[in-house]
């Protein structure tokens, strides 16, 4: 019988989600970051990335937001994208801690920020 049957709740949308959107960002915003932070700014074609201009954009609370969410989505993205490798390829369930470390390094991350 269906109501004898008891539903487990998964926590797997929540992470779903993150991968999508860190997905996203990577997709969008990813490539200007490596372009300008690894590109130009050491050819010195832009002074967009030099040490004062990028410490006042740190330093200020709302590049502080845009620095941990960009970071934060792209670090639980590639987390989870490593899990479902793992998993694919070599049949190893490392979900869990994957997660963990993405949890302690987007705490990490924060007080790092937190600290400028």
């Amino acid at each position: 019988m269906v109501g004898d049957l008891a539903m487990k709740r998964s926590n797997e949308p929540f992470f779903w989600l993150l991968f999508g959107a860190g997905g996203m960002v990577a997709a969008l915003i990813g490539a200007g970051l490596v372009l300008t932070t690894g590109l130009l700014g050491p050819l010195g074609a832009t002074r967009a990335m030099d040490y004062a201009r990028a410490y006042a954009f740190a330093a200020h609370p709302l590049g502080k937001l845009v620095l941990f969410g960009v970071v934060a989505l792209i670090l639980w993205h590639s987390v989870h994208r490593m899990g479902e490798v793992l998993h694919d390829a070599a049949h190893v369930s490392a979900a869990i801690p994957l997660r963990v470390v993405a949890a302690l390094a987007t705490v990490a991350c924060g007080w790092l920020l937190l600290s400028i």
